[in-house]
């Protein structure tokens, strides 16, 4: 599957709600949000039942279980707008669905002998006439089926205009039912492939998968093994500005712990600093045994360039965390070297892989990984188990990511990513802030690029980013390669790879296929005559494998199946030596480059 990135939009929700399902109200807040209706069940739900009682929660026990209150939001505050004349609402739910929407009939809706397809999905078309004035629709169902409906709107009367507003959620994209359209936001890619002739031409609401989530109760509780305590745990070190005179220090506690701080002195001395931190409290609705807690940074600045520091984190109170240490960065072109994943998905091996790389490399800086850091970026236990099996090694060296279609999922973002890292808040205007960025180790200069944003408006970005900043080397990560054997991401090559080839970026380094491939130094997508002159793709993986089948492209210098590996990067002067380790410790792929 294609996930084509380049027209996401991240749907926003308003607070306001105009109406119910049925018998439509002027009454604005006469009915609670869905929100918050499923805030108040979910809550309900955990001071009455345990978790093997909530895994066995079924259609037939929600339908018995909510308040007719809380039945009448289900059913009507999901999607609520307003059209100026009469008109008709087609509603087009996959026929794979089991369970129809329980309000969908009640509503006055009556199921066609149309169909709508794509190549993923048969879509039913239910039909309902209505008159000028608020429609109200309920949720696409209890069980998170992913492929939710999607609506087209035609006036009852075909020479009156149509005007559907105002939409909730919010930045409602409006566009033409036909052949070729989209209908969610999350997968453009996916377009339709047969629309009845009758119907062409209405106006298509657009959604995104995510949406399945707003309501999900069956099979939907999660718990993590590794629960939070008052005791600091999760520690882990970012930059958000310069590695030779800051350091980001994060850490989790559970919700008793209101303040925290960080104890931070010169290794060697007896002086101590302490830096206040500031608490976020982040909730995770599903997870049962761990549903808040709070995220702490401490942002440290004004230390010395290359010089070692020893802390710790947490109160007086509530305890502290190990003595733990960091070094900085100098600011000369000293030696250094960085260790970099493809995806990991929160697997035990990966934390093997990186417990090694650390025992490996004492001379280790910081760690990179190109996206995909977690299987389902919106579930909290997954970034539980990333931190659980890294264990301490994130305390010691910074990492530096960038988000993967797993992190930012279903068009919802990747809020989760967002709000556990500390990242630069240098990049693209108008994009969220600490998904694109770019910060300078020494003499190496290091663009992280969210390819699930826009790629076309990240462009003159890069290309600033690029100018000015001057560096004996050159580094993107990004999570979609844009040379591979299964899936070559042409606007990625249309839009950035000139940008790379007119500042000669030395390496783009990137994941998502799970198998291994070193590209042979490209120009304008050519193999390079020079092998200092240039640009390296490289693919790797820190997971399980898969594409075991991919060709070998012209452009691949070593290309293999594999899983669980790693790319130790040493940096002295204008000198790399690049080697890469497997889960065993056995050498897979290495090469060394000079610069004139």
């Amino acid at each position: 599957m294609h996930f084509n990135a380049t027209k996401s939009l991240l749907l926003a929700f308003s607070a306001f709600i105009i109406g119910s399902c049925g018998k439509p109200t002027e009454n604005l807040g006469a009915i609670r949000s869905l929100s918050e209706t499923m805030d108040e069940v979910v809550t309900r739900l955990y001071g009455q039942f345990d978790r093997s009682a909530l895994d066995t929660i079924g259609e037939a026990f929600v339908h018995t279980y909510i308040t007719p209150e809380e039945k009448q939001a289900f059913a009507s505050q999901y999607w609520v707008m307003r059209v100026n004349v009469p008109a008709t609402v087609s509603l087009m739910r996959d026929a794979s669905q089991q369970t129809v929407p329980f309000w969908l009939q009640d509503a006055g809706f009556i199921k066609t002998e149309k169909k709508i397809k794509n190549t993923h999905s048969t879509y039913e078309v239910w039909q309902k006439e209505v008159p000028a004035g608020p429609i109200n629709l309920g949720i696409n169902g209890f069980d998170k089926h992913r492929p939710v409906y999607f609506l087209s709107l035609a006036p009852k009367n075909a020479p009156d205009k149509l005007v559907i507003e105002p939409v909730f959620p919010a930045n409602q994209h409006i566009a033409t039912l036909d052949v070729g359209a989209f209908t969610y936001h999350d997968w453009d890619g996916l377009t339709l492939t047969e629309v009845p002739q009758d119907m062409k031409g209405q106006q298509l609401l657009t959604t995104i998968r995510g949406r399945a989530r707003e309501a999900h109760l069956i099979g939907a509780f999660r718990s993590t093994d590794f629960p939070s305590s008052p005791l600091p745990d999760q520690l882990m070190l970012t930059w958000s500005n310069s590695p030779a005179n800051s350091v980001d220090i994060q850490w989790r506690t559970n919700t008793s712990v209101a303040e925290g701080m960080v104890k931070y002195w010169k290794k060697g001395s007896t002086d101590t600093l302490t830096q206040l931190a500031h608490a976020n409290v982040m909730e995770d609705r599903l997870l049962q045994n761990d549903r808040y807690i709070h995220r702490f940074t401490a942002e440290i600045q004004n230390l010395e360039p290359a010089t070692s520091y020893a802390y710790l984190a947490g109160n007086p109170t509530s305890g502290w965390s190990t003595v733990e240490s960091f070094r900085t960065a100098d600011t000369q072109k000293s030696p250094f070297s960085f260790v970099w994943f493809g995806d990991v998905h929160n697997t035990k091996e990966w934390g093997d892989l990186i417990h090694q790389a650390e025992q490996r490399h004492a001379d280790n800086r910081f760690y990179i990984i190109a996206g995909d850091l977690v299987n389902t970026g919106l579930h909290r236990d997954d970034w539980d188990q990333l931190f659980g099996y890294a264990g301490k090694t994130l305390s010691r060296r910074p990492l530096m990511a960038v988000p993967g279609n797993h992190d930012s999922q279903d068009g919802l973002g990747a809020w989760m990513f967002e709000e556990m890292f500390s990242y630069p808040d240098n990049g693209p205007t108008g994009l969220p802030s600490g998904r694109s960025y770019h910060f300078t180790y020494q003499n190496a200069l290091f663009i992280m690029l969210d390819a699930t944003l826009s790629v076309s408006a990240q462009s003159p970005w890069v290309e600033q980013v690029l100018r000015e900043n001057p560096a004996d080397w050159k580094f993107v990560v990004t999570h979609f390669p844009p040379y591979n054997a299964v899936e070559p991401y042409e606007h990625i090559i249309a839009e950035w790879v000139p940008i790379f080839d007119r500042h000669q970026v030395d390496m783009v380094m990137g994941g998502h296929f799970h198998y291994y491939m070193r590209s042979k130094p490209l120009i304008n997508s050519e193999i390079s005559r020079e092998p200092t002159q240039g640009t390296r793709y490289v693919i790797s993986i820190g997971t399980t494998g898969k594409n075991k089948e991919a060709d070998k492209g012209s452009y691949a210098e070593v290309q293999f199946a594999a899983q669980f590996l790693y790319q130790h990067m040493e940096i002295t002067g204008k000198s790399l030596q690049y080697t890469v380790y497997d889960l065993e410790g056995k050498v897979r792929d290495q090469f060394s480059l000079t610069k004139e």
